[in-house]
């Protein structure tokens, strides 16, 4: 008998099709499973304090030939570990020398990465998360440029919506539908949305295991400033101790509406790396 074909976007049902009643099995299955990374991609937009992602076929088919006809490819990928939709672990900024619980970065450090505080020490998130849509709170789809979250802006989308400690808050500002436009993505020029030093604040005093969002650099970018400061980075990563998820593609969850859902968020575990690669799941409620 042939297997009946998968939809890998929804979530796997049992093989007969039903779930003893009270089991998570029985509330999420059939639910829609929606994809908050971008492809990653020679050329696509990034930070340019990072080193660019690339990927190049180091193997073609019938370069090498089996005696059975059989042939493989295979390909050779470098990338900084902040490119694309990825988390940043607490080794990846210092305030003054320190990184986060007042451990000095340099004795950290080796040739070989950090010896604590690296994604490899990012443990597996499966639960729930909470998502601000501030472009919604002001009516638009998607935040103007430059433009700083305060923690009144937190105030008005958080409306309503408990926020546990150790869950993970989303910041909705639109930015992912300019995903294809690459030099206003990265905001050299314009800037782009963010928390400034004051909604980082706001975002630490919940608590939450992670914090995520759509632009590049997390931060609020003012026009012409590029990447000069990050104090929500200062405020998050080492004096809170908050993992900052960047890049991410909300722009499915916001056209959904829902303010909540379970989220898988698990980055590639790089020993010693300052961040890495992620591809989140999110189940909205």
């Amino acid at each position: 008998m042939q297997a009946p074909e998968l939809d890998r976007h929804t979530l796997l049902s049992s093989p007969s099709g039903r779930h003893p009643a009270g089991t998570p099995w029985a509330a999420l299955a059939g639910r829609p499973v929606l994809d908050l990374a971008h492809p990653m991609r020679r050329g696509m937009p990034q930070s340019p304090n990072h080193p660019p992602y690339r990927m190049a076929l180091e193997r073609r088919h019938g370069d090498m030939v089996r005696p059975d006809g059989g042939s493989a490819a295979n390909e050779l990928i470098v990338t900084g570990g902040h490119v694309g939709t990825h988390v940043d672990a607490l080794a990846h900024v210092s305030q003054d020398g320190l990184l986060h619980g007042g451990r000095d970065a340099a004795a950290l450090a080796s040739h070989q990465g950090f010896s604590d505080l690296g994604i490899d020490t990012f443990p597996p998130y499966l639960g729930r998360a909470v998502l601000l849509d501030v472009a919604r709170a002001h009516g638009v789809t998607v935040l103007p440029a430059g433009y700083e979250i305060t923690p009144d802006d937190l105030d008005r989308a958080a409306a309503g919506l408990a926020i546990g400690a150790g869950e993970v808050i989303l910041i909705g500002t639109g930015w992912s539908r300019r995903w294809h436009e690459h030099d206003a993505f990265v905001g050299q020029r314009d800037g782009t949305p963010g928390p400034g030093e004051a909604g980082a604040r706001w975002l630490a005093a919940h608590t939450p295991a992670a914090v995520g969002a759509e632009t590049i650099a997390f931060e609020c970018i003012p026009a012409g400033r590029g990447h000069a400061v990050l104090p929500a980075h200062r405020v998050l990563l080492v004096e809170h101790g908050v993992h900052i998820v960047e890049t991410m593609n909300l722009a499915p969850l916001l056209d959904t509406g829902a303010r909540e859902m379970l989220l898988v968020l698990n980055p590639l575990p790089l020993t010693g790396a300052t961040g890495a690669p992620v591809r989140p799941l999110a189940v909205p409620a």
